[in-house]
């Protein structure tokens, strides 16, 4: 119920009240009078309320019914809200009214000049309009700190009828895209008989022209690739209302991590987004209100298509046309949708076919999408577009090997639950080389989770299940690459910038070859920097002129670097805006490309890197007793238990550094991918083997004894494990005590062919928790993953132990760093230890693999102990291709076809 007070003035003019969004349908009174009804959770709906006002106070009474007809078309895969959730507002109607305006923007063939088609509905005919178009430079308004004057197009004053149609010819109008979003300002002036100006009205217009050609879509006569994401509109603080800011931030994320599409799934969303994507520039496949998901599966798979809704049953139609009517009447005139959708995953059926055709009838200038068909062919006009969901590289492949008559998108794919978007460059390598494949939309773009409190008050993202609600989904509308809580990035954005940015940089020791995918945008727009590093340090940074056309590609010379030091030598091209943006602050890097060599020359000046202080000629003290060995050097003291299996202490300068033997490690906390395809199952002998694995002889009455070999400046002590699988498999560990206090660690490995590949292949070291900084030469600074680290840029990064958690909804393998050189752990003041190698696999975690596995909520996690530093060879990728069944891909598995070998060194670090 919600009462306000009408001024004596408004009684007697016509008087609509609009609801927005209202889940899933609503009953309304006025002061007592019953005044209608209504069904669409994501269209408006509006009233008449003139017959039921009254001067002074007003009581507005509105029922909502959580569960209506419409219900069964709103299936969405989402949190199940009810209530009013979007705007209701009351509004007069004036005596002269603009009920509806269709603006066309109607191109030429050579896309250089345009006809401005105006359609405009009256509630009378009586008047005229004065019609007027200027140029607004929408992209530099908030950053210039005013209002930028206009620039006038074209003015004119026409005589106004109930139905009026008004066409102006604009010559080389600017074009509108995602690269460029150039708006012009329509104004109508509805003026009465004596010249009055009764109502006024702004439409933002952007000319464009979207298209098919020769099974291509085009905008503006250039082939698109969609770089999208799919979005929920969804709030973890007020569900599913979204405030301006999150709109803003959520538009401003997309643009630096160079998303340009947006579909809306899988209803229309609030009206506002609508227009930032018209100004900030980003496409959008538009989708109607329509999901009826739960009631399809098992019909199809008993053969009842019957049953399926709306399918061939016609009594559904009135309500899916009129939503379809809905979705374009509200939206039509915005630039940024190139493309509806009839809505999602509700199998095909001549209702869908009839929906299409309305699409079409309303609309000739956007093409009609719709998924489902793929399951039902019947009807094949029902889509313009070939859209799959999540299928594999090879399946579009062999798709298009047979039929290209239609552009091939993937409406959803990559799919992000948790630790994912493995292999994602393969679809955007794919985009690149066949024309037919156009992209396709991530699922999704946001975590769904809910702000909550534990039993301790302490907050935490909710997930289905947490609130009581039952039957639930868990955690499987965590699938967002920006989190819920305050819509971040997560560390798969890192992936997702890189794979979706659109000029590509090659390199050798004499060449950078740019490619510009743009489409409409010259290099020279950005600026271009070219830096170089040694072994992670920056020495230099040049900046490179180019002019690489849209489409085009062009090789540039590598500045001459002075190579008189040795070491890697490190290459990054960098493109950055030059100047603030509405998205972005200048000097963002909107793509990169990076080049590592090595130069062996000698240094002629000394040597300044961390391990030329090491010297293994330094001898080394041994002390053997029957239970241990004992090697002692300058500042350090290792201690070897025969019986324990491993070293019981290293103390360097008088520190300890080991809280638990170092032991070999083949298991990962089990990623949302990894539970789609069993992986617990399958690897579950290598969990076992990393828990429970000892160096006790065959007959298990008798430690085994580990082989030593000592030497003067040297001790070799090499550990034999069993391993409890089955079959029986083992494993050796060798450490190398050098007189410096560094440690050689080599683990091997001969395969066991009936055990096959394992998620990792490394060691873990406990450590104490006051070991809680982190630095590493590696790739960075997020994440990475053997099938995730394209986006990955390799440099000197540093952390927090504690950063590394990243905040999956629920705990699961995360913090890895692919391709390290070296990786120190330390306290504040900078003591610890440091590993290096050729290469590797390498995290720092607060936990486990096992605790992190064990935890479904990150309050579940125990209070912080340790520092556990994981280094391997290998770790397994995180996949991505979809969360119910795909595996990590063959490449991106460790290779057990031959004998595995780890190595690398590590040592303790003083101030």
């Amino acid at each position: 119920v919600k009462y306000f007070t009408l001024p004596e003035e408004y009684v007697g003019q016509e008087l609509r009240l609009s609801f927005q969004g209202v889940e899933s349908g609503a009953a309304v009174w006025l002061n007592g009078h019953y005044v209608g009804y209504f069904e669409n959770s994501f269209d408006p709906s509006e009233f008449d309320i003139t017959p039921y006002v009254q001067a002074g106070e007003n009581k507005l009474a509105v029922q909502v019914f959580k569960w209506t007809t419409g219900s069964w078309c709103e299936d969405q895969d989402f949190f199940r809200f009810s209530g009013i959730f979007r705007s209701v507002y009351l509004y007069i109607v004036p005596e002269i009214h603009l009920e509806d305006l269709k603006v066309r923007t109607l191109l030429d063939d050579a896309y250089q000049d345009a006809v401005l088609s105006l359609d405009m509905l009256t509630n009378q005919g009586t008047g005229s309009v004065a019609v007027s178009l200027w140029e607004n430079d929408t992209t530099v308004v908030e950053c210039s700190g005013g209002q930028k004057a206009l620039t006038p197009v074209f003015a004119a004053e026409e005589p106004l009828s109930q139905e009026t149609h008004l066409a102006y010819p604009v010559k080389a109008p600017r074009l509108w895209s995602a690269e460029h979003p150039h708006l012009y300002l329509l104004r109508l002036e509805l003026r009465n008989e004596a010249g009055e100006t009764i109502e006024y009205v702004e439409q933002q217009v952007g000319f464009r022209r979207f298209e098919r050609i020769d099974g291509i879509m085009c905008l503006n006569g250039k082939r698109i690739v969609f770089k999208g994401v799919n979005r929920h509109e969804f709030s973890s603080h007020t569900g599913r209302t979204v405030s301006d800011q999150e709109i803003l931030q959520d538009i401003r994320t997309m643009k630096q991590n160079n998303i340009n599409a947006i579909r809306t799934s899988h209803y229309p969303d609030d009206v506002r987004i609508y227009d930032l994507c018209d100004r900030y520039g980003i496409y959008l496949l538009a989708e109607n209100n329509m999901e009826t998901h739960g009631t399809w599966g098992r019909p199809e798979a008993a053969g009842h298509i019957e049953r399926i809704i709306p399918g061939d049953d016609t009594k559904w139609e009135p309500m899916l046309l009129d939503r379809v009517n809905s979705c374009y009447q509200r939206d039509k005139n915005h630039p940024s949708i190139l493309i509806w959708s009839c809505g999602n995953e509700s199998y095909g059926g001549i209702v869908i076919q009839h929906m299409t055709d309305l699409f079409h009838r309303l609309d000739p200038d956007r093409l009609v999408h719709y998924e489902g068909i793929f399951h039902d062919r019947r009807y094949p006009e029902t889509s313009d577009i070939e859209s799959q969901m999540y299928p594999s590289v090879e399946m579009i492949q062999e798709f298009l090997a047979h039929d290209r008559s239609k552009p091939f998108i993937c409406c959803e794919y990559s799919h992000a639950m948790g630790n994912s978007c493995g292999a994602l460059h393969k679809y955007t390598e794919l985009a690149d080389t066949d024309p037919s494949y156009q992209g396709g939309f991530i699922w999704d773009y946001i975590d769904q989770s809910l702000d909550a409190v534990d039993r301790y008050g302490r907050p935490y993202q909710a997930y289905g299940g947490d609130l009581g609600d039952r039957p639930s989904d868990g955690a499987f509308s965590g699938n967002g690459i920006v989190y819920a809580d305050d819509r971040m990035p997560s560390p798969k954005m890192q992936e997702v910038k890189y794979n979706y940015q659109n000029i590509s940089v090659q390199m050798d020791r004499q060449n950078i070859h740019v490619i510009n995918k743009h489409l409409f945008t010259d290099t020279k727009e950005f600026q271009c920097k070219v830096s170089l590093y040694i072994d992670g340090v920056l020495q230099q940074s040049v900046e490179l002129d180019t002019a690489v056309p849209p489409l085009e590609e062009r090789d540039y010379p590598m500045p001459r670097w002075d190579e008189t030091v040795s070491g890697e030598y490190l290459v990054i091209v960098s493109f950055q805006i030059w100047e603030d943006t509405l998205w972005c602050k200048q000097g963002h890097e909107i793509a990169f490309g990076q080049y590592a060599y090595i130069v062996e020359k000698r240094d002629t000046r000394e040597d300044s890197k961390e391990n030329s202080k090491a010297d293994k000629t330094l001898p080394v003290e041994v002390i053997r007793g029957s239970q241990n060995v004992g090697v002692r050097g300058t500042d350090f003291e290792v201690l070897f238990s025969y019986g324990a299996g491993g070293p019981v202490s290293y103390r360097y300068h008088g520190r300890e550094y080991l809280s638990v033997i170092p032991r070999p490690n083949f298991w990962r906390a089990p990623t949302a991918n990894d539970n789609g395809y069993r992986m617990e199952q399958r690897y579950a002998q290598w969990k076992i083997a990393s828990l429970y694995m000892d160096h006790w002889t065959e007959d298990f009455r008798a430690r085994g004894v580990p082989e030593m070999v000592q030497k003067e400046d040297s001790f070799q002590i090499t550990y034999t494990y069993r391993m409890p699988t089955n079959p029986v498999s083992h494993c050796s560990v060798t450490y190398t005590v050098y007189g410096d206090g560094r440690i050689d660690v080599r683990l091997c490995y001969d395969p066991v062919k009936e055990l096959g590949d394992m998620p990792e292949f490394g060691m873990l070291f406990t450590l104490d928790a006051d070991l809680d900084h982190v630095e590493w030469y590696g790739l960075g600074p997020e994440e990475t993953y053997a099938d995730r680290k394209h986006g990955g840029k390799l440099g000197i990064y540093h952390n927090l132990v504690q950063d590394n958690m990243a905040r999956y909804l629920v705990p699961q393998e995360c913090g890895n760093k692919e391709e390290v050189r070296y990786i120190k752990v330390t306290d504040a003041d900078g003591r610890g230890l440091m590993v290096t190698g050729d290469r590797l696999s390498a995290s720092a975690l607060p936990y486990t693999p096992h605790e992190m596995e064990y935890a479904r909520h990150a309050y579940e996690l125990p209070r912080v102990h340790h520092t556990i530093l994981r280094v391997a060879k290998a770790q397994m990728g995180v996949g991505g291709d979809d969360s119910w069944g795909a595996r990590v891909h063959p490449e991106y598995r460790i290779d057990v076809s031959g004998p595995l070998e780890l190595q690398f060194t590590i040592r303790g670090i003083e101030v």
